[in-house]
């Protein structure tokens, strides 16, 4: 056993070692000694296989291997004596040792195997670090000695086989690994910091018949320009990941608005519905998305990958190419799809299925020109099922030829038994279209019923051009070789290609519905694209037809742009096949149009149990009517105009509301915030209140009546609806900027008014709305103008610019706009507005550059400590002592901080942990602070012993009685004391 002491130039460090002389088996018995065992270490750190280094007890560097000192940049001299820790950072691969070499050598503690950086980024080296604690022999810590070996080419390798096992091969996209992955940090994130996380599935409609007839090749080149379209949309490729097959998957982390959701979604669809170029050939497929939202569709990952696929098949059976959120009730509706199909197909023998007819009628004479055969089916039990529901069933169950088939058979024998020449018009579905006997069933429909195949209008989706194929132009000839007329239902709609004009021999153009819904309101489009309609079928020689004219102001502009016929409400709803006859027998059948003066939002006539929150009761109400802006309830005793109320739709959808008119038990109301599209033609609100909130407000079941929980109970309408964050609005609809209980308007409210302002702007306004929808409202749409900091507003930006697809133009694009806002609002003299986040100057004015006056700050506590929150006069002594921001503080637990050593780890925004020191003081505020048996959080709420969900209204109000009105909660940690 020798003893080594290590000398660099005059400076010695003392490296205690063991050097062990072990014999060679195959010699003799007799040692050999070792000369110079020192000799033995110097080889080893020339050799570059490793380095030694020790410290003393402040950490200071003592010996440093030459080969390490140079590659730090030194030679060796001016580096002792410098803290060993500043020279490595911490590894960013998810261990939570690696994170904390500062920690541990504050603690003296002893480790092994440390993966560090150099701190130098340029260098980009990683070593595997080892230190030993020393004592001396009075049990006294004199410092460390330890060992580093380079690993840099050992962690490439495992770099490139993690991108291998955690990337997809084909699309660079992050594979279903990594997903799991990163789920389940953002759900530990949504659990550590209430941060909500959309999920959004998507599935790709008729990829199989890509690869099927292309072969597997082009499938994979598809594959790739569906990746490539995703990536163009969400913008960072962390957040796609294909998960096998023609699968997909977006994670989106702070996201929980189902109004901005559903439009991303739309986006998604509409981009990967439109034409791909693949080995030379035109292709079409689709897209279908189901959405789950944590926390309030599942917190746990298996139960949230569940519910997304639950809300993709609810979309897929829906009638695919949209989206569907998840609700409580998908898994029942599942079922009731299972049940329906089979009855389904026992249907048509059991005589449940008939055929209503919707007549269309000359825009100019009012005269019925043809009648649309409607397909209705009266089940049993459930009653008249509604085709959008069992027409999907039965193309799924491939029930569609028999039905198809049996409705032009039908239609052919009503059709020959009415007086005169009315034509009937017959829905084909793709899929009947590509059946080789579509031919046969028509001519055998017309023979067996003698009608005229004039009087026979076939109409077609732009589905039917999916295939392109050799295939399809014979079908379209042998139809018109037959006599029949030809119809392209829907346009506009689907995959719109005026390529296929040219040669598909239509007949008619059929405007869909949804250009019509909306044509007559201000700003709209839809005019426009109907006159190009119009204008291209007149060139063509083809008639229009416009679908769901329900209102006389839709009719005048649908007569001013020249649509040849129009269909609708307005002249009939679907009538049996004898009232028709009965309506001809005196020649010419013309109908008078009647209905509304003027286009409405869509109504949804429904009888549908809810809840109502007024005052501190809960009413079991039902709900009559329901547009995007309000409803009409029944079940309320006679309410006064303007009292403000919650409604609680069920499966955590609540929006708050006013009461705007009152009849009897009736109300109707205006939601403060609209409610968005479910994607499956429905309506829902934009978020869902968390489950943990709904459990504490003690809410009875859905449709009864009851007194709310004691501490809900105790706050008002509006109070509550802030504590559930669900927008609330009791201002009237005139005042766009009517700020909450606090008075303040939130940046949404802003955002609105400022929309408004930039209008007569087009190109300005098209910007804003892009920026606000796409970035700047689901981050900060709710918080009110003084909750708005320079520094969180900046960091967020500055995250912007560094995101991958983002960059610093989208970044600049977004603090213009903000900027913007804020301008406009400190103009307007709007509460809170006095101070803009986007100022620099004015920060640091408020800032460093300003100092609080020892009056000042005294004021400032004895108002925080005089507040109601116990812990608002702590908080605030903190932000003013230390380094540490609102969140930061907000969201501690007791294991973070050491007061022994005076040490608080701090998570990051990137989940990284930070140590910071302490002053005594600060410590002695912590060691004050009330702490519960099975608490883990610092700033715990007393009544809940679960963290603030918000404090700005007791900072607000003491703020304000210190005479500091000015002065933001984020900003203090920036004051000059």
């Amino acid at each position: 056993m020798v003893r080594i002491r290590l000398f660099k130039g005059s400076e010695a460090a003392a490296l205690d070692s063991s050097v062990s002389v072990v014999s060679d088996p195959r010699a003799s018995s007799a040692r050999r000694p070792v000369d110079d065992p020192l000799a033995l270490l110097r080889n080893f750190e020339q050799s570059g296989q490793g380095w030694f280094w020790a410290t003393d007890a402040a950490g200071r560097i003592t010996y440093l291997t030459d080969s390490l000192a140079a590659t730090l940049g030194d030679s060796g001299v001016g580096i002792l004596g410098s803290s060993f820790a500043d020279h490595f950072v911490r590894c960013d691969d998810g261990a939570e040792v690696s994170r904390t070499l500062p920690f541990i050598m504050t603690r003296r503690l002893s480790f092994e195997k440390l993966m560090l950086r150099t701190a130098d980024p340029a260098d980009g080296r990683w070593w595997l670090v080892s230190g030993s604690a020393q004592v001396d022999a009075g049990g006294q810590f004199v410092g460390y000695r330890g060992s580093g070996v380079d690993i840099t080419e050992q962690r490439k390798s495992s770099e490139q086989a993690s991108q291998l096992a955690m990337y997809d091969a084909l699309t660079g996209l992050p594979n279903r690994l990594h997903m799991a992955r990163t789920l389940e940090a953002s759900l530990t994130a949504l659990r550590l910091r209430k941060r909500p996380c959309a999920l959004l599935l998507i599935d790709l409609d008729r990829f199989k018949q890509v690869n099927d007839t292309l072969g597997h090749p082009a499938g994979d080149a598809l594959l790739k320009q569906v990746g490539e379209r995703l990536l163009t949309i969400v913008g960072d490729r962390e957040k796609i990941f294909r998960l096998g097959g023609d699968e997909f998957q977006i994670i989106l982390s702070d996201s929980d608005d189902r109004g901005v959701l559903g439009n991303l979604a739309d986006r998604i669809i509409a981009s990967l519905s439109q034409p791909y170029t693949v080995a030379g050939s035109r292709c079409i497929i689709g897209a279908s998305i189901g959405i789950a939202l944590a926390p309030s569709d599942g917190s746990a990952s298996e139960e949230l990958i569940r519910n997304v696929d639950l809300a993709l098949y609810a979309a897929k059976g829906s009638g695919r190419g949209r989206f569907r959120f998840f609700s409580g009730d998908l898994l029942q509706a599942a079922t009731d799809r299972r049940r329906l199909e089979d009855d389904l197909r026992d249907a048509l023998a059991k005589g449940e299925i008939d055929l209503l007819y919707q007549p269309i009628v000359n825009a100019r004479t009012n005269c019925v020109t043809g009648v649309e055969a409607l397909m209705r089916w009266t089940h049993p039990v459930h009653g008249p099922i509604s085709p959008a529901l069992f027409i999907p069933i039965a193309e799924e169950a491939d029930l569609i030829q028999q039905l198809g088939a049996w409705v032009i058979r039908r239609a052919c024998e009503d059709a020959v038994r009415w007086p005169g020449a009315l034509r009937v018009a017959v829905n084909v579905s793709p899929m009947q279209f590509t059946n080789e006997d579509l031919p046969k069933i028509v001519l055998s429909a017309l023979a067996a019923s003698g009608l005229p195949p004039a009087r026979l209008e076939l109409e077609l989706t732009e589905g039917v051009f999916l295939s392109e194929s050799p295939e399809t132009d014979g079908m379209f000839s042998v139809l018109k070789d037959i006599g029949v007329r030809l119809a392209l239902d829907d346009f506009g709609t689907g995959y719109s290609s005026l390529g296929y004009l040219k040669t598909a021999p239509f007949d008619k153009i059929k405007i869909d519905q949804s250009f019509v819904r909306g044509v007559t309101a201000p700003g709209s489009r839809n005019g426009a694209i109907i006159a190009a309609i119009v204008a291209l079928a007149d060139a063509l020689g083809m008639e229009t037809t416009a679908e769901g004219i329900e209102s006389f102001d839709q009719l005048a502009l649908i007569r001013d742009l020249r649509v040849s016929h129009v269909q609708g409400y307005i002249y009939s709803k679907a009538i049996a096949s004898g009232e028709i006859a009965a309506r001809l027998e005196s020649g010419d059948w013309a109908i008078a149009p009647s209905g509304p003066a003027r286009q409405r939002s869509e109504r949804q006539s429904l009888f549908r149990k809810a809840g109502a929150i007024v005052g501190n009761f809960y009413h079991g109400v039902t709900i009559r009517n329901l547009s995007e802006t309000g409803a009409l309830i029944d079940g309320l005793m006679e309410l006064e105009a303007g009292t403000p109320m919650i409604l609680d739709f069920g499966d955590g959808q609540l929006v708050g509301a006013t009461v705007r008119r009152t009849s009897r038990r009736q109300a109707g109301v205006e939601f403060g915030l609209p409610l968005v599209s479910d994607g499956n033609g429905g309506l829902c609100t934009r978020q869902k209140v968390a489950p943990y909130l709904l459990a504490t407000a003690g809410l009875p079941a859905i449709g009864e009546s009851g007194a709310i929980g004691a501490e809900t109970g105790s706050l008002s309408v509006e109070q509550l609806a802030e504590r559930f964050g669900i927008g609330f609005h009791a201002a009237p609809a005139t005042d766009p900027l009517a700020g909450g209980s606090s008075g303040v308007p939130t940046v949404e409210q802003l955002a609105r008014r400022y929309l408004d302002h930039v209008g007569r702007h087009a190109r300005t306004r098209a910007i804003g709305e892009q920026c606000l929808r796409e970035h700047i409202l689901p981050q900060f749409g709710r918080f009110r103008l003084d909750e708005m900091a320079y520094t969180d507003v900046n960091g967020w930006l500055g995250s912007i610019a560094g995101r991958a697809g983002y960059g610093p133009a989208v970044a600049d694009r977004l603090r213009g706009v903000m900027g913007y806002m804020f301008l406009l609002a400190k103009r307007w003299e709007l509460p809170g507005a006095a101070i803009n986040p986007f100022d620099r100057r004015a920060a640091q004015g408020r800032g460093r550059d300003r100092k609080m006056t020892a009056e000042d700050i005294e004021r400032l506590r004895q108002a925080a400590d005089a507040s109601h929150n116990a812990h608002l006069g702590a908080i605030v002594a903190l932000l003013l002592g230390t380094r540490l921001r609102v969140r930061e503080l907000l969201i501690a637990k007791w294991d973070d901080i050491d007061l022994e050593n005076r040490t608080w780890r701090v998570a990051g925004e990137d989940g990284a942990i930070d140590t910071v020191s302490l002053s005594v003081a600060a410590a002695e505020i912590v060691r004050g602070l009330p702490r519960w048996d099975g608490c883990p959080h610092v700033m715990a709420n007393p009544r809940t012993r679960r963290p603030y969900r918000s404090i700005f209204g007791s900072w607000d109000a003491a703020r304000r009685r210190a005479g500091l009105p000015d002065i933001s909660m984020h900003e203090l940690r920036g004051f000059a004391i």
